[in-house]
């Protein structure tokens, strides 16, 4: 495995279970984020969610083969949701139907850390290693989700963002219609995924243990995860 993305967390101490909690979590809030997607553009006018066969929990349908194997061989994916822009009803329904995927994200997040402090509060008679495996694996679901916030508001195509901006600021949509719009899309992402990402999962990983961890103190309880805090 020597080279492989995973095999610095296979080798750590509970490696597995954070190998499946993150393989677990990746898959499942991106098929989470694009269903918000899809209903939002349904609730918009636009049923093309719908006729497309997206509106699914398959996360085949909506991540694809080439993403799956990504995630299988560099530990990073992306999904989608065929939309068609033209039957969004309301003004910047597009805007609208990009901030649902984050939105998502956001409430996940706010879910995965109220369970992980009810779990640190009321888990006290649970054994080890199960409480401080289920501990890992909620922490790890909500770091994951308030990445997938973050990064997705990042107005760089093709991520969320940048399809905000376009709908409420027009000489940014005229942009990525021209040649320049074009280099930016081609080369944003990837200079975003290598350097802007590192400092997003440092806030990432920041945020969910100041939440966990200052929620659970003030109501008098303490961490099952020992991991980050």
């Amino acid at each position: 495995m020597n080279g492989w993305w995973a095999s610095w967390i296979l080798e750590s101490p509970n490696g597995q279970l954070v190998l499946f909690s993150w393989v677990f979590w990746v898959v499942a809030s991106i098929v989470l984020h694009e269903l918000a997607h899809g209903w939002a553009a349904i609730r918009r006018g636009d049923d093309t969610p719908i006729h497309s066969g997206h509106m699914t929990w398959n996360p085949i349908v909506h991540m694809g083969g080439w993403s799956l194997l990504m995630l299988a061989l560099f530990g990073f994916c992306w999904g989608a949701m065929p939309i068609n822009p033209s039957r969004l009803r309301g003004r910047f329904g597009e805007a609208f139907v990009a901030f649902a995927g984050p939105a998502c994200n956001v409430v996940q997040f706010i879910v995965l850390c109220t369970l992980a402090v009810a779990w640190n509060l009321f888990s006290g008679s649970v054994s080890e290693p199960l409480r401080g495996n289920t501990a890992m694996f909620l922490f790890i679901g909500a770091m994951i989700n308030l990445m997938g916030f973050l990064f997705n508001l990042v107005p760089v195509p093709p991520l969320d963002g940048s399809r905000i901006l376009a709908d409420f600021y027009r000489p940014y949509r005229d942009l990525l219609q021209t040649q320049t719009g074009a280099v930016i899309a081609m080369l944003g992402m990837p200079i975003m995924f290598m350097v802007g990402g590192r400092f997003l999962w440092t806030w990432a990983i920041g945020g969910t243990v100041a939440v966990i961890k200052t929620a659970t103190e003030l109501l008098g309880g303490v961490s099952a995860f020992k991991g980050f805090y």
